[in-house]
């Protein structure tokens, strides 16, 4: 991360922090305008974004990122948006044809939706009959790949134990579910 941005997000400058406040919020809302939501739930889950890196900034929790500030601001905001929408009762569509690698953009071609099998409807279900955080963590670190230190991060976790810890008792339960 940036050591620069890092040490402005940890500063009380009012001039600076509304400089990066500002430097990704119009990209922030162009990405957000995908899971259709209005321009003013945009707005609001942007501003908690920020908030919330700046708070993780403020507590020493960003100083081994490796991610660009602009990525892990993103990611913050990106769950807000699912936690939003969730409230709404809006089910999100993931648009499975654009996706970044690195810095760049890459368009995948899909000619049609794989079908689920018996399992992994089984396993939908079972899943969606979890907590909201035993889904969180083990669609991070199943679905996306994240590593524990990065679900740390995301989730807001005190450390790596506690994140591993949960993702254990919530593969448990999942798999007690799956057995009954």
């Amino acid at each position: 991360m940036n050591q620069q941005a890092l040490k402005d997000l940890k500063s009380d400058d009012r001039l600076k922090l509304k400089q990066l406040y500002n430097q990704y919020r119009g990209e922030f809302l162009g990405f957000g305008r995908r899971y259709r939501l209005d321009q003013e739930d945009l707005l609001d889950v942007y501003q908690e974004a920020f908030l919330a890196l700046r708070k993780r900034a403020v507590e020493g929790k960003l100083e081994s990122i490796d991610s660009s500030l602009k990525t892990y601001l993103f990611g913050i905001g990106k769950y807000k948006i699912y936690d939003l929408l969730k409230a709404k009762k809006r089910e999100v569509s993931y648009e499975s044809e654009m996706h970044v690698v690195g810095h760049e953009i890459q368009e995948i071609e899909l000619d049609k939706e794989p079908l689920l099998t018996e399992k992994q409807i089984i396993l939908r279900k079972f899943l969606n009959e979890l907590g909201e955080k035993c889904r969180q963590v083990l669609t991070m670190f199943y679905y996306r790949g994240l590593s524990i230190k990065e679900i740390t991060e995301l989730a807001g976790y005190g450390n790596e134990n506690v994140a591993k810890a949960q993702k254990s008792r919530c593969l448990k339960s999942l798999r007690e579910l799956c057995n009954v």
